[in-house]
């Protein structure tokens, strides 16, 4: 399907944020490309009677003037300069801020005004703006966590069907955290059955250890309603083996128990002891330059 862009001004920049590890979000884009077959924001365009489907990311909403109303809501008295998470519900560097750079313009608003932030993002083009990611860094906390959920070829092409390839996100984490740039890696969401193998994990930690990231942190599935019909369906046609197992699984919840995240977390914990991985993003690691030192704990 053809992409359609809509430029339109927001009335706020800064959104308020409850039930989440952070307090405030910005997104100078609603919408993504990447249709990842797992997006969560897929329950909200549910409730907000907005296509959830294969038609999510068929049309972005350009928000034109958002680093201006920033730097509004940033200078105001009332602001206690609190983290601003960039991209929570829709990469900021899908291939639409190779145009537009909203989310450039955003972080140098931050940055003016000595405000932390975090980016989550898939997107390489980040690189782009490594200059303005240092300057911030020198003022305020600025982390960068890269979501790598796995390496495996036919999972990535299978659930991020509009993403960059996971290894060419994490040579440029590596250039991120070479500049100074505390860069993490999010190995999110982990599917049950599908991504959860422990060679699968054990390939990512160790790939996040040799490109240096500053720490990894890991997220099994949740499937609430809007992404959880359109993720069930994907999965009849891609992995039809599971999908009596995750009908199952998800059947009265959208959070798996620890009976199924506690041994893929205890996994992940393991192989971060192994190749000596922080869980803290501030312990900068510098990458190995011989493999054998992966299996050595800093």
């Amino acid at each position: 399907m053809r992409t359609e862009y809509r430029e339109e001004p927001c009335k706020s920049a800064l959104n308020r944020v409850r039930g989440m590890m952070f307090d405030w979000s910005l997104n100078p884009y609603m919408g993504c490309v990447h249709q990842c077959t797992f997006c969560y924001v897929r329950a909200f365009e549910l409730r907000a009677d907005r296509p959830y489907d294969d038609r999510y990311g068929t049309s972005i909403r350009v928000k034109v003037n958002v680093a201006e109303v920033l730097r509004r809501e940033l200078a105001r008295a009332s602001w206690k300069h609190e983290t601003v998470a960039i991209g929570a519900a829709t990469d900021p560097y899908q291939p639409a801020e190779g145009r537009y750079r909203l989310t450039r313009a955003c972080i140098e608003a931050l940055s003016d005004a000595h405000n932390p932030f975090d980016i989550i993002t898939r997107g390489p083009l980040i690189l782009r703006d490594l200059d303005v990611l240092q300057e911030a860094a020198r003022r305020a906390n600025v982390r960068v966590t890269f979501s790598v959920p796995t390496l495996d070829e036919r999972v990535w092409r299978t659930t991020e069907p509009g993403t960059a390839p996971p290894r060419q996100r994490l040579r440029v984490l590596k250039q991120l955290v070479e500049g100074g740039i505390d860069a993490a890696v999010g190995m999110a969401p982990i599917l049950p059955g599908i991504s959860d193998k422990p060679e699968l994990l054990r390939e990512v930690v160790k790939a996040a250890r040799e490109a240096g990231a500053t720490g990894v942190w890991a997220n099994v599935l949740n499937l609430r309603p809007g992404t959880r019909k359109h993720f069930l369906e994907h999965l009849a046609e891609d992995w039809p083996e599971e999908a009596e197992r995750y009908e199952r699984l998800y059947a009265r919840r959208a959070y798996l128990g620890k009976d199924v995240s506690g041994p893929v977390q205890a996994t992940i914990a393991e192989l971060k002891r192994e190749y000596g991985v922080s869980d803290r993003r501030k312990t900068r690691l510098t990458p190995a330059p011989e493999p054998e030192q992966l299996e050595l704990a800093v």
